[in-house]
């Protein structure tokens, strides 16, 4: 029989439903292999009922991965990380816990971060050396910090800190929007270029790519180095998962102070009906050079070399060195898994009397919801600060999912009117916060490129309180008795939302 006719003979149809079924039970035996029971789950669900259009977007996004290349760099930007910020002999037995005659004398050193460990309560401390075994960055000490928790007045330090710079500008961002406040930041860095600072901006390749598109020409034709972050690379040596994005917002101007949080380069009205409300944060002293670092090494997995300005990467101005204790903690692919999470989690277990959490996007892991509940049902007040209004409802409605479990265990949840809260940050009793990029969810903990910032101070943990304060008064509490009275309908989307946490 011709071949033609061969295929002609074929039963296409019980040829498809036996593809369906050997792609099930592949994935059956595929997809729960190192990855958490969640996860695995959702990904199943979705093969099982749509075989091969799961099998596509499984292929697309089901597994972090990263080129072999972009590995081996990271190795090398780590060792880059240690020439910058070696550790202090002292402060790593003090970590360790240890207690010799060597480290003693060395905590009585004002200028040696292991006098942290001191001014900590004792049930804090294994996260504080948690976060030290997990970050290629040390603690430090002698920073001082700048809360600007207002999205105009932040915008116009990090144009002032332009227009003063004398070396170099430089900055890393998921969002460089081609707006109003992109043309304004663009026009800064445009005339710094042109008076002879070293100008370099990093953009995330999909965050930014309008500001790739529209500002990045203006930029280069002044001089400016612009370079596109986790570009898109579905094959090929390079090719990374698509959906892998650089989080990430750091300014460095001349070494001598940095801006991290959550502000993006975008107008606060980017949102349809929705005003942003941010947290950025300006520092000086030695934590300047270890976000420069982060900056530097994301420039380096894209270029594979080092600007000259890197050789400024000396110990910045410092403040009183008995205080203003902190530690960078960068997460995503290529760093320790679960980094910022990780160490959140341990703040949680170690918290004495409240923790506050604040984030536009909480979507936790199961290992990050029992943290708080346990916290909540030993007596710590735990405060969780959502939107009441999302611009992602898709996520809004898995996170309220979550809400009858953490109302049960007594967490408190507040949902913040009158604008969009896109701040993320967290403070423990009154010893430290964290504060960076970071969602509680678990794109930012497992996916995303983040920078957060761990700090033990007592003044910053007090004006950081203050505005969380703020924060509550313009917030509504979400009650057992609302959520009693849902909507059927609602509770179904948000059930059926729910089953896909591990894909958001």
């Amino acid at each position: 029989m011709p071949p033609v006719d061969t295929l002609r003979h074929l039963d296409w149809g019980s040829l498809y439903v036996a593809s369906e079924w050997a792609i099930r039970i592949g994935a059956f035996l595929y997809v729960p292999q190192r990855r958490p029971p969640n996860a695995a789950r959702a990904w199943l669900l979705l093969i099982f009922f749509l075989p091969w259009a799961g099998l596509v977007l499984y292929s697309l996004i089901g597994r972090a991965y990263l080129p072999r290349r972009r590995f081996e760099v990271q190795k090398q930007i780590a060792e880059l990380v240690r020439r910058i910020a070696p550790r202090s002999a002292a402060l790593t037995t003090a970590l360790a816990g240890e207690s010799t005659a060597s480290s003693r004398s060395a905590k009585r050193t004002c200028d040696d971060p292991a006098r942290s460990l001191r001014t900590l309560a004792a049930e804090l401390v294994p996260a504080v050396r948690l976060a030290d075994r997990l970050s290629e960055f040390p603690l430090t000490s002698g920073n001082a910090f700048t809360l600007l928790p207002h999205y105009d007045a932040a915008l116009e330090r990090i144009l002032d800190e332009i227009a003063g710079a004398r070396r170099y500008v430089h900055m890393l961002f998921y969002i460089f929007e081609n707006d109003e406040v992109g043309a304004r930041v663009t026009d800064a860095l445009v005339a710094a270029a042109r008076r002879g600072i070293a100008v370099r901006v990093l953009m995330d390749a999909i965050g930014s790519r309008a500001g790739l598109a529209h500002l990045g020409p203006r930029l280069r034709a002044a001089g400016a180095e612009v370079v596109a972050v986790m570009p898109l690379r579905l094959w090929g040596p390079n090719a990374a998962r698509f959906d892998l994005r650089n989080h990430r917002k750091i300014v460095v101007v001349d070494g001598e102070c940095a801006f991290f949080g959550s502000q993006n380069v975008v107008s606060a009205h980017a949102n349809r009906g929705l005003v942003n409300e941010e947290l950025l944060v300006r520092v000086t002293g030695p934590l300047v050079r270890h976000l420069h670092a982060v900056l530097l090494g994301d420039r380096y997995l894209e270029t594979g070399t080092l600007p000259p300005e890197s050789d400024d990467l000396s110990p910045a101005p410092t403040s009183r060195a008995d205080r203003g204790f902190a530690q960078v903690v960068p997460s995503g692919p290529g760093y320790n898994e679960g980094t910022a999470e990780a160490v959140m989690i341990a703040l949680m277990y170690g918290a004495r009397s409240r923790i506050v959490l604040t984030s536009p996007y909480v979507i936790p892991s199961e290992p990050f919801l029992a943290a708080m509940l346990a916290a909540a049902r030993r007596g710590v007040q735990v405060d969780l600060i959502v939107d009441a209004e999302s611009n992602k409802p898709l996520v809004q409605l898995a996170q309220q999912s979550f809400y009858d479990g953490m109302l049960a265990a007594g967490v408190g949840i507040h949902r913040h009117k009158r604008s969009f809260l896109h701040a993320k940050h967290v403070s423990v009793d009154d010893d430290v916060a964290l504060v960076g990029s970071s969602n509680l969810d678990i794109r930012s903990f497992a996916l995303n490129a983040e920078v957060s910032v761990l700090i033990h101070d007592p003044d910053f943990v007090r004006e950081l309180r203050h505005i969380q304060d703020g924060y509550l008064r313009n917030s509504e509490p979400v009650t057992r008795e609302g959520r009693a009275n849902l909507p059927r309908g609602t509770r179904v989307l948000e059930n059926l939302a729910r089953l896909t946490d591990s894909l958001l």
